[in-house]
């Protein structure tokens, strides 16, 4: 393997209250390849957003490294899109336009950027409805759209099918991973899902609380596509689980004061 596309080398980040100091994130050393699909998982409070947050240049007051392509991320930017669990798209704009942004649909590229993208989330017909009249699902699609719209060189997901039902959020996943072995972005997907984690991800990182830590890193050797019944699928699924409630276990008894 080579240099690593996204490297995070001792990183620590911790949030200061009223009462006192909260570490939110220790030691943590992860080296993401180009385009590998990595899965984020752990207890809430365990410090996945913040992780996130910092990669994608959103806050920068923490101690360690965190490079992409071996520059020192400063801030945020066009090489690292952001997806939100809320789509977050403009009302007042229709799928092309939410897509494309600021940039100009009279642009020739930027046209045809626009028209590759709504092809490739599954949206044609809907370039100029509104995200009122959009499923949660459809809507998200724009936002993935729209984030890849400048080539980034990572992805960076938050949660971003947790409000949807049982269903979209299962075609999502498929669309997404579509989206995936088309383009190979680098991809950082955090969610409280096993089987999300599983389905999608060359490799699981769990993370475990107070401070967030990395747990444990699961590769998932897999065969795309995936399918959730298969006995393979069900025995990685089944191990990921174990070391998610030792986490769990450690959270209890850290909550004890044991």
């Amino acid at each position: 393997m080579g240099e690593a596309l996204l490297s995070i080398s001792n990183l620590n980040k911790r949030f200061d209250t009223a009462g006192g100091h909260i570490q939110a994130l220790q030691n943590i050393n992860l080296h993401v390849q180009e385009g590998e699909f990595i899965t984020v998982i752990g207890p809430s409070g365990c410090g996945k957003s913040t992780l996130l947050r910092i990669v994608a240049g959103l806050d920068s007051n923490y101690s360690g490294s965190v490079t992409l392509e071996g520059a020192e991320i400063r801030g945020p930017g066009i090489d690292k899109g952001f997806i939100f669990q809320e789509h977050r798209l403009f009302p007042w704009l229709t799928v092309e336009k939410n897509i494309a942004s600021d940039l100009p649909l009279s642009n020739k590229e930027v046209r045809r950027k626009v028209d590759e993208l709504i092809e490739l989330v599954k949206l044609k017909g809907f370039e100029k409805s509104y995200p009122r009249e959009l499923s949660g699902g459809m809507a998200q699609r724009v936002a993935i759209a729209r984030a890849l719209l400048r080539n980034p060189k990572i992805l960076l997901l938050d949660e971003p099918f947790g409000a949807l039902d049982a269903f979209t959020r299962a075609h999502m996943q498929s669309v997404l991973l579509d989206i995936w072995r088309t383009n190979r972005t680098t991809m950082i997907f955090v969610t409280h899902d096993i089987d999300e984690a599983v389905f999608l991800g060359n490799r699981v990182v769990i993370l475990e609380p107070r401070p967030g830590k990395i747990s444990r890193i699961v590769p998932v050797d897999l065969p795309y596509p995936r399918k959730k019944t298969t006995t393979s699928f069900q025995e990685l699924r089944l191990r990921v689980l174990n070391y998610f409630e030792k986490v769990d276990e450690l959270e209890l008894m850290d909550g004890a004061g044991i």
